[in-house]
């Protein structure tokens, strides 16, 4: 492919081509080596990794059985408008687009251990990415576990000790739903 259409190749497809990607990787991984355990494939992201985490946990729930998502956009339209529209076109004219690209359409797939976590003060991902997510699963009576950091910003720093609460959180809620140990 050239280098151009390389580039291009993710137009309209922001959330579907990379989720893509990532659950045929493991799929042939897990194929590969007989010492992946199936049962416990994790996968966690923080900004555009959370998007990517919820987009696997909701489009691929059989192969994702945990995962950590961290200030995720759920809907392609509440994101910063010259970002989305450059790889996604004008919501106006390709709305198709953006619902199929939205991972929120895809919430009812849910299988596995979901933990979301956002702070109420993000202003990069609006915190209304949180709800409306959240508020996707209730309706589908999905169940997954919350944690929101009272106006925190996007990188969920402020405020005493709130960085190691956070990795504190993360860890325990790995070894609660994917504890280490041989297959």
């Amino acid at each position: 492919m050239v280098t151009g259409e390389f580039r291009k190749s993710i137009y309209k497809k922001i959330g579907t081509l990379n989720s893509e990607d990532q659950a045929a990787a493991a799929t042939a991984m897990m194929k590969k080596w007989s010492f992946m355990d199936p049962e416990r494939i994790g996968v966690w992201g923080w900004s555009g990794g959370g998007s990517a985490t919820l987009q696997l946990m909701f489009r691929y729930p059989d192969i994702y059985k945990t995962g950590m998502a961290v200030a995720a956009v759920s809907n392609e339209r509440f994101y910063d408008t010259i970002y989305q529209e450059r790889y996604m076109g004008l919501p106006s004219e390709v709305d198709s687009v953006y619902e199929k690209n939205s991972l929120y359409s895809y919430a009812k797939n849910l299988k596995g251990n979901l933990l979301i976590v956002h702070g109420t003060g993000d202003d990069n991902v609006h915190y209304q990415n949180a709800e409306f997510v959240i508020n996707e699963l209730i309706k589908y009576n999905k169940h997954f576990t919350m944690m929101a950091y009272p106006n925190r910003a996007h990188g969920i720093s402020e405020g005493e000790g709130t960085t190691l609460h956070l990795y504190n959180l993360l860890t325990k809620y790995l070894h609660d739903n994917l504890p280490a140990g041989a297959k």
